[in-house]
């Protein structure tokens, strides 16, 4: 039996703007799609014969919208794990390998990370069914990229000598690990034939990689199987045990285990993988024009080469460019040569020491019951469009510094205010003063759609107090 084990709890911060903190990139469809990474990462691996539900390990702070995609594609899942703070993947793999072996089964773990391409599904599924005698025989697979160019963004891996007694797969040990190299470098890698790109993706029996990472990081294991055994349950989520789980050292799997095991082995696959890790990189997977050029949303280009131009709320027009990454969104607009879209996250590590709202939400929210979208904000007062969705409704709560003025444009509302319920429907409205109870409700089939008016000296998110949450939010 195999558990996947999807990872799903990065930021995606070389994608900034249109990956953030609160909805990063595996949430999105990226490549105008219908479904999102971390959506088309599910549905492959439930096209693999013999995988068990998987195991998501997942950031607390976008969980609902995760367990709302699996539920979108139907895709039954064995747990959700939260991580209140981000520890790498070594930490990860860890809780996630514990959350699958449960009643003492001992199975194949087939880590993923959320947010990764792979164009050929049915490749990947073959080449996954064909590596049993070597994760039985104690091996920790990692898999390995066949590169078709000189990529500076990626890892390496040399390919050392070929295993023995790998009937079915292409098998080698693992010779060394290289950090993203310079051009030259990566150039003469992909000469020698010798170097795969490293993807970050892993299958191992459960049992063999804990003993591993007992006897070469002991520290990580006991503070993973600590936070998992104190785990407590939250709705559908998992929630690991935050003082054990912060413990641990924040590092990758590759230099707390794979850089050091003697068990250590790389499959080359050719699938048509990208790790859809910065504009550059989905510059490259995507469809181009003949002047190689790829476009999202309201575009319009005359005499530009070899650009991506990302448009979310507004017409872009560009003119007479060549090698640009330009993305617009509604809070923030980005422009930056292709050679240095790597470098996004010095962008991204400057607004977070400027406690910019930008580098962490965009002004659309999303939240459990639906989402809302900031309209325009000034001295005392600030407007937003707000959408509940059918049967959802808000915690019951009440705000200290604001009143709030309701006026309904779309469906029904239920409105609770202080001792008083009663419903509202379209053009018509309602004023919580400051102080008062409060909770709106969609009891419909159809999204509830309003227009909200705050007013008061203090506008903030955290000026909420809840007394009932149907999810469980303090």
């Amino acid at each position: 039996m195999i558990v996947p084990v999807i990872l799903s709890g990065g930021v995606g911060s070389r994608l900034w703007p249109l990956s953030r903190e609160h909805l990063p990139k595996q949430l999105m469809p990226l490549l105008g799609e219908a479904h999102s990474l971390f959506q088309k990462t599910l549905m492959r691996v439930s096209g693999i014969a013999g995988t068990a539900p998987p195991v998501v390990v997942c950031n607390e702070s976008y969980r609902f919208m995760a367990a709302a995609q699996m539920q979108q594609i139907g895709i039954p899942y064995g747990d959700i794990l939260l991580e209140s703070l981000g520890r790498n993947t070594c930490p990860a793999i860890t809780a996630g390998t514990l959350a699958a072996m449960k009643d003492g089964e001992d199975p194949d773990i087939l880590v993923l990370p959320a947010d990764h391409l792979i164009r050929d599904d049915r490749l990947f599924a073959s080449a996954i069914q064909k590596v049993s005698e070597l994760t039985s025989a104690g091996r920790i697979i990692t898999f390995g990229i066949v590169p078709d160019r000189p990529e500076t963004g990626y890892g390496y891996i040399r390919k050392g000598e070929k295993i023995s007694g790998s009937k079915e797969s292409e098998a080698y040990e693992v010779s060394r690990f290289f950090e993203k190299p310079d051009y030259e470098k990566a150039c003469s890698y992909l000469a020698s034939k010798e170097y795969l790109w490293n993807s970050g993706m892993f299958l191992f029996r459960a049992s063999a990689f804990l003993e591993e990472l007992g006897r070469l990081a002991p520290e990580i294991l006991n503070s993973c199987r600590q936070s998992y055994q104190k785990a407590t349950r939250d709705l559908d989520f998992v929630r690991l045990e935050k003082c054990a789980f912060e413990a641990c050292p924040n590092i990758s799997v590759d230099y707390a285990v794979m850089e050091k095991t003697a068990h250590a082995a790389v499959i080359p696959l050719a699938v048509g993988w990208s790790d859809v890790g910065s504009w550059n990189s989905l510059h490259d997977v995507c469809e181009k024009d003949e002047c190689l050029n790829s476009s999202t949303g309201d575009v319009l280009l005359e005499d530009v080469h070899n650009c991506h131009i990302h448009s979310d709320s507004r017409l872009v027009a560009a003119l007479g460019i060549q090698n640009l990454i330009v993305v617009e969104t509604k809070d923030a607009v980005l422009v930056s040569s292709i050679e240095r879209s790597q470098d996004v996250k010095i962008i991204v590590d400057k607004l977070k020491k400027q406690k910019r709202e930008e580098v962490f939400s965009h002004s659309k929210i999303y939240r459990p019951w639906g989402s809302f979208e900031s309209i325009d904000t000034g001295e005392r007062f600030k407007v937003k469009r707000i959408t509940v969705n059918p049967g959802a409704a808000l915690s019951l709560q009440m705000h200290y510094h604001r009143a709030e003025h309701w006026v309904v444009v779309r469906g029904t509302a239920r409105i609770v205010k202080g001792e008083e319920e009663f419903f509202l429907n379209e053009d018509q409205s309602t004023y919580i003063p400051w102080g008062t109870r409060h909770r709106l409700e969609n009891p419909g089939k159809i999204p509830l759609e309003l227009i909200e008016v705050q007013s008061g000296s203090y506008l903030g998110e955290d000026d909420i107090s809840r007394f009932e949450d149907k999810y469980g939010r303090s």
